[in-house]
């Protein structure tokens, strides 16, 4: 059990600290593989995120790349709704609450793809002209 503890906090931590949420990977590893309940792979993903994002957030204002200005209004947003969304969360079914996570996730992946597929076409269009 242990190994997949360590596994998620790995693959978290590697794409947490990139900026893309290592709780896209921690949570399946976290359901999937040790058995948690959705609710509570979801909280030990915020506990587990607290740390990592205060070292990756340290390390890339010391490479002068975070916005100050345009930080405010989303951080504020992010702590309002994320309060909201704790509260739905806390008032729906475990069962509920993992196949919106796989929606999401699904939802996700297919947004990837058609950015991927959109950035191909500009490049080849932007070759050919």
């Amino acid at each position: 059990m242990i190994f997949w503890e360590i596994v998620a906090g790995f693959l978290g931590g590697i794409v947490g600290g990139m900026g893309m949420g290592g709780g896209t990977l921690t949570i399946p590893i976290l359901t999937l593989f040790l058995s948690y309940e959705q609710l509570s792979a979801q909280g030990i993903n915020l506990i587990a995120f607290l740390p990592m994002s205060i070292i990756a957030l340290f390390i890339h204002i010391k490479n002068h790349l975070v916005a100050y200005k345009e930080t405010w209004g989303l951080a504020l947003s992010g702590c309002i709704f994320s309060l909201m969304g704790s509260l739905v969360a806390n008032n729906i079914s475990n069962v509920v609450l993992k196949k919106l996570f796989a929606l999401f996730l699904i939802c996700l992946g297919i947004w990837q793809i058609v950015e991927m597929i959109r950035e191909k076409h500009q490049k080849q269009d932007k070759n050919e002209e």
